[in-house]
């Protein structure tokens, strides 16, 4: 059976990693799906990569003026939005005393004030009893080296979520917030690990996690589909961590 036959999800960032695998797994349920990125080649690779009729939107979830165009779309084309998977993000490890406010505003622009509005956009678009997922991160909750700004960017999104739940309980839309560990997928590549030490440093991920491995865009992808659909009917407000045990440690 396909647990999301006839709805209409959105997914930010949905072009690579969990937000491509959580596409893709969508698709595959009966969704029909919309996915953002920045830029227009790696969106089209994506559309076809989900297929089932996928839609591409190009634009910055830094943009309220994207926001508006997804939001216009999805009204025009579909008329309103069972899903909605706030998932876009970007991360610079950097230790505190050396952040630049360039850099700062960079995550927090995507990481939060991008998810706030995102949000906001497709509120009115929501149909009763959807469901709305932000994407955090361990780190949220969890202290770790260089990641103090991302570490702040993603905490608010939990604060937005337990408001949210209540704010949206009269249309019983549910909002809740999926918070991996460490996750193998292309943004490791942005950490600013060489190829050469990249070996080291995952064993030595894979050594801080009980799972003893980092967990895969797939694995994540089912757990967003779990809150998505109606598996999940009476979960909300909570933060789901998927993180082979990390957050434990």
């Amino acid at each position: 059976m396909q647990r999301l036959q006839g709805k209409v999800a959105v997914i930010t960032g949905g072009n690579s990693g969990i937000g491509l695998a959580s596409a893709c797994l969508f698709a595959k349920e009966g969704a029909q799906v919309i996915v953002t990125a920045r830029r227009q080649d790696v969106l089209d690779d994506a559309v076809r990569q989900i297929g089932h009729g996928a839609i591409g939107i190009k634009g910055d979830v830094a943009s309220l003026e994207h926001h508006a165009d997804v939001a216009g779309q999805v009204r025009e084309q579909f008329g309103a939005l069972d899903i909605y998977m706030a998932n876009a993000g970007v991360i610079t490890l950097t230790p505190s005393h050396q952040v630049t406010p360039e850099a700062f505003d960079a995550q927090f622009n995507i990481n939060t004030r991008g998810v706030f509005f995102g949000v906001q956009s497709v509120m009115p678009l929501m149909r009763d009893g959807g469901s709305i997922i932000l994407t955090s991160s361990l780190a949220a909750s969890k202290v770790l080296d260089g990641h103090a700004v991302y570490a702040g960017s993603k905490a608010a999104i939990a604060a937005f979520a337990r408001n949210w739940a209540l704010e949206l309980r009269s249309r019983r839309v549910r909002v809740n917030v999926l918070s991996p560990g460490p996750v193998n997928t292309s943004i490791i590549g942005k950490l600013g690990v060489s190829e050469d030490d990249r070996p080291g440093f995952m064993q030595m991920m894979a050594d801080m996690i009980p799972a003893g491995r980092l967990g895969e865009s797939e694995e994540l992808a089912q757990a967003a589909l779990y809150l998505a659909s109606s598996d999940s009917s009476f979960v909300n407000g909570i933060e789901l961590h998927v993180d082979g045990g990390m957050s434990l440690v």
